[in-house]
């Protein structure tokens, strides 16, 4: 197996080969358009034969949990038609257009599978192996697969042996199968929360919450003014003060839900986001538990003869079991051999910022920032991109 190559037989980029840019989302085709608008020869590779395929694959009702003016990628906005909370399929349509407008190359049906440099003695850069046997050799590479690209479900014990029904999240579509029955909703994220609050009002018999930490709750918009900025304001600021800021202002804009089974976190809203929790954004949920048509309980420990065990040591038999329990990046297979990823797998370094021994390996889309993923997908476009051109043409 190929080892990364030490510091000095890396050569600088060679200008005369493409960047390549993996994944064909928000900020794959963000950073391909601001590469192109600097002269700069891209090519995108997507594994889905079109682009945006995993916003295409989440549930029915998703929206952008950031304001449409504060979501636009580099070179053109979001139409004004699509409201200010812009609708999953409205989100494909604009990505659709991002590519013809910018008149982007990309190749769909392309799965990279591993990423490794190219000597200096044979030019530099970076060497991708990809299916069907494809060897495809660029002067840079930009990895853009996303911050959800593999599906996580727990080892539980006894899980094998379930004989309901147990899926993740990313299979839910809409309320309509689950009419009637009694549903489990596994982690309290945005994810589950919202699909909680959906099945809640789109019929289902029956729909509990399991909770292991209890989730920071935040209006999405109050009087107007979108959460969003907040954490563009705060973003920089030390994490104390923000605990300290943040706590008040969300007791007075969401309600007690303690008993509900739903307490106030125990930890504040900034010392949780660094840990990487983001807040839940409150499109339902809290007035689904209010009336309660969703019902909070403890966390799922494992599965045992046709039930449900939870942490407080009780026993549930629901007909379904949806495990909102979060997405791994996948990074491995690709470039994990590099030495570019940390304990966790996430990338060591992101942005225009480079592993000093890979030079030329860039990542974006592998955090979840308070200030909105489009917003820094974008900022993230514009300084690669510059990075990108001065190193190419240095």
């Amino acid at each position: 197996m190929p080892k990364a190559l030490p510091l000095e037989q890396l050569s600088p980029l060679p200008a005369d080969r493409p960047v390549y840019v993996v994944g064909a989302g928000p900020g794959g085709l963000a950073v391909a358009a601001a590469l192109r608008a600097r002269g700069v020869r891209v090519v995108v590779l997507e594994k889905a034969d079109r682009v945006g395929a995993s916003w295409r694959g989440h549930y029915d009702r998703l929206r952008l949990h950031t304001t449409r003016r504060l979501s636009s990628l580099p070179g053109l906005r979001i139409p004004r038609r699509f409201g200010r909370w812009v609708a999953r399929d409205d989100v494909v349509r604009y990505l659709e257009k991002y590519a013809e407008f910018h008149g982007l190359d990309v190749v769909t049906g392309v799965s990279v599978e591993r990423i490794d440099p190219v000597p200096h003695t044979e030019g530099g850069g970076w060497r991708l192996s990809a299916s069907g046997g494809r060897r495809l050799t660029g002067g840079a590479v930009v990895v853009a697969t996303g911050h959800n690209h593999t599906p996580y479900v727990p080892r539980w014990p006894g899980a094998d042996a379930y004989g309901g029904e147990l899926l993740h999240a990313g299979r839910y579509r809409n309320p309509e199968p689950y009419r009637g029955r009694d549903v489990l909703v596994v982690g309290a994220g945005n994810t589950g929360a919202e699909i909680a609050a959906d099945l809640a009002h789109g019929g289902a018999g029956r729909v509990r919450l399991a909770v292991r930490t209890a989730p920071y709750i935040l209006r999405r918009s109050t009087l107007g003014w979108p959460a969003q900025r907040t954490g563009i304001l705060v973003r920089r600021l030390p994490v104390r003060l923000v605990d300290t800021l943040a706590d008040p202002v969300c007791r007075l804009s969401v309600p007690d839900l303690s008993d509900r089974g739903l307490p106030r976190p125990a930890s504040g809203l900034y010392t949780r986001v660094r840990q990487g929790a983001i807040p839940v954004q409150d499109v339902g949920l809290v007035a689904a538990v209010r009336a309660g048509r969703v019902e909070p309980v403890a966390a799922v420990e494992g599965f045992e003869d046709g039930a449900v065990l939870l942490a407080d040591g009780s026993r549930l038999t629901p007909d379904t079991v949806i495990a909102a329990t979060g997405y791994r990046r996948g990074l491995e297979p690709l470039v994990g051999h590099l030495g570019v990823l940390d304990p966790r797998g996430r990338p060591r370094e992101h942005g225009a910022r480079t592993v000093r021994s890979a030079p030329g390996l860039y990542f974006t889309g592998f955090t979840n920032p308070i200030s909105g993923m489009f917003r820094e997908l974008a900022r993230d476009a514009d300084r690669i991109a510059n990075r990108l051109a001065k190193d190419l043409a240095g």
